[in-house]
């Protein structure tokens, strides 16, 4: 007797295979690949690197560690910043912010900022200010607003700040560079970007 099922489509097999890498990999994490002479920059802008050996042509090096091939060594744990120069990146844009919303005077900023760059931070601040709203006199609300604030600490006498302020329906960002001078922390760098 012949079957009475009918015969359904015939699928092919499914076969697994791994995804591709999306991500380059990084300088740290495959070394000998990417050679460069002392004193250039890290991008090889005019071809002296060499091709990534046993893989074709026009593909990216694969950043996976193989069998027999040692993995990429770990990465250097991240820079800590001290509780004493993240106080000293919000007092100044604590300060800042107070100009800007018309609670202090701008000439209260000169005891932040290191001698020699006190002209230019000004003007950084007074380019800052016209972002902003009118200040009116007697609001007890501020009409210039920190939303974010990172702190980073490249070396024990100087603080890299990046604060992303809002105001008047708009939002930019102030960059910054605290060093560490006599026992204060002075301003040398601030840029409104």
């Amino acid at each position: 007797m012949a079957d009475s099922r009918r015969p359904g489509p015939t699928r092919p097999p499914i076969r697994l295979r791994p995804a591709p890498v999306a991500d380059p990999p990084y300088v740290d994490e495959v070394p000998d690949l990417w050679p460069r002479p002392p004193g250039q920059l890290a991008l090889d802008l005019f071809g002296t690197g060499r091709p990534a050996v046993g893989r074709p042509t026009g593909r990216r090096p694969d950043p996976r560690p193989r069998p027999g091939h040692p993995a990429a060594p770990p990465l250097p744990p991240p820079a800590t910043t001290t509780p004493e120069a993240t106080r000293a990146a919000h007092r100044f844009v604590g300060t800042c912010l107070e100009i800007l919303n018309g609670y202090r005077p701008p000439g209260q900023i000169r005891a932040l900022v290191e001698p020699g760059r006190t002209v230019e931070v000004t003007e950084q601040l007074a380019r800052a200010a016209a972002r902003t709203p009118p200040v009116r006199r007697r609001s007890t609300r501020p009409a210039v607003h920190l939303r974010r604030l990172r702190v980073c600490q490249p070396r024990p006498t100087a603080v890299e700040v990046a604060a992303v302020v809002t105001g008047g329906g708009r939002s930019w960002a102030m960059a910054l560079r605290l060093e560490h001078h006599r026992g204060n922390w002075l301003c040398t760098t601030l840029q409104v970007i």
